[in-house]
């Protein structure tokens, strides 16, 4: 093997600060994954469903951007459009571009070499995702076999049970031996990060991974992450609807509704000073601890179907604060928000942001 094979390849069961391929972060880094106006439609027999409308994301080295939004809001669809895993039928424009390389003009083979290697998933049902016929350390070294063949079988199966001891398994080599269903599921959530990081990924999405979960486990599974963002400097997408997990584990936070992005910037930003009444309707339909209330305030309605979404802004059906200007020509873009009391890097795609930061100021 030459010099350029990775550290924990040299020698099986060696173990370094430096086993994995990128350095300890020393902060947030350079742009990794850029999503340039993109949009996804589904042709179906009721028509042609405009999943993804528009939508651009950067994230940087080092950093947890979190994206929310309710149900049908495009969050996963957006995700799996820049992993590659749409059917066929899918209807796909835009520019995603993985470090500089633009992924939508790559081959299907090119696509398969960086899926899993510079770009991995964490699914939320790893009982579906993990193959029940095979063992879990045998599944981790596929992963890593898929994209360095040369490696032996001897260094692939320490990699194995070296990242599941990361991800905090007890017994890993024991472990790495048995089969999905010895695991119980905070485990097998876990043995689902160790496969999605096995080839030192610049960019890891996270998809709800702690829906099924329960309250402990879902804390435990949070902290793994955050482990093995501190070990690789790996950029995490982290998808959830729990603004709870956005709150502890993301830097910056995207918001989305009806297929598009309506708010971005700092969680602590967004979360003091919300600028879309959107964002603003998510904040307010959650419990808040030492604030005691009746009554929790949900939105008004229900979202759009997106075989027909409203015009102009989508959520005006739903928003309290709806003009006339609100419902027609085509939907406002994000743009950015100049005011100390927004907070810096302010997006926002609603018309009257700006009347939400003086209601900010005035609530201060």
């Amino acid at each position: 093997m030459n010099d350029m094979r990775p550290s924990w390849a040299a020698e099986p069961g060696a173990k370094s600060d430096a086993a994995f391929g990128h350095p300890p972060p020393g902060g947030i880094g350079e742009i990794v994954l850029e999503v340039e106006n993109l949009t996804v439609q589904f042709r179906t027999e009721e028509g042609l469903v405009q999943a993804v409308r528009g939508v651009d994301i950067d994230v940087r080295a080092g950093e947890t951007l979190g994206i929310v939004g309710e149900s049908g809001s495009g969050k996963s669809v957006t995700m799996l459009a820049v992993m590659g895993l749409l059917p066929r039928t899918a209807r796909i424009t835009g520019s995603i571009r993985l470090r500089g390389q633009e992924i939508m003009a790559m081959s299907t083979k090119e696509a398969r070499r960086i899926r899993g290697s510079k770009v991995a998933m964490i699914f939320q049902d790893p009982l579906t995702a993990l193959n029940p016929c095979h063992r879990v350390g045998d599944q981790i070294a596929e992963m890593v076999h898929s994209h360095h063949p040369e490696f032996s079988d001897r260094a692939v199966s320490s990699r194995a049970a070296e990242l599941l001891e990361l991800v905090g398994i007890p017994q890993p080599g024991l472990r790495a031996r048995q089969f999905p269903h010895e695991f119980s599921g905070g485990m097998r959530q876990r043995a689902m990060i160790a496969m999605a990081i096995a080839n030192d990924p610049d960019v890891l999405i996270a998809d709800e991974p702690t829906t099924a979960l329960d309250v402990t486990i879902q804390a435990q599974i949070l902290e793994v992450m955050r482990t093995v963002q501190e070990h690789t400097g790996t950029a995490i997408v982290f998808i959830t609807h729990d603004l709870g997990v956005i709150a502890r584990m993301a830097s910056r936070v995207h918001v989305m509704y009806a297929g598009r992005g309506v708010e971005m910037g700092s969680v602590l930003d967004v979360f003091a000073n919300p600028l879309h009444p959107y964002t603003r309707g998510l904040l307010n339909s959650l419990p808040r601890a030492g604030i005691h209330t009746e009554r929790l305030v949900p939105i008004a309605g229900s979202p759009p179907s997106m075989l027909h979404p409203p015009t102009g802004c989508a959520f005006h059906p739903r928003c309290p604060i709806v003009r006339p200007e609100c419902s027609s020509g085509e939907p406002p873009p994000m743009a950015a928000v100049a005011s100390e009391v927004a907070g810096s890097s302010r997006l926002s795609a609603c018309l009257f942001a700006d009347e939400l930061v003086a209601d900010a100021w005035a609530a201060r």
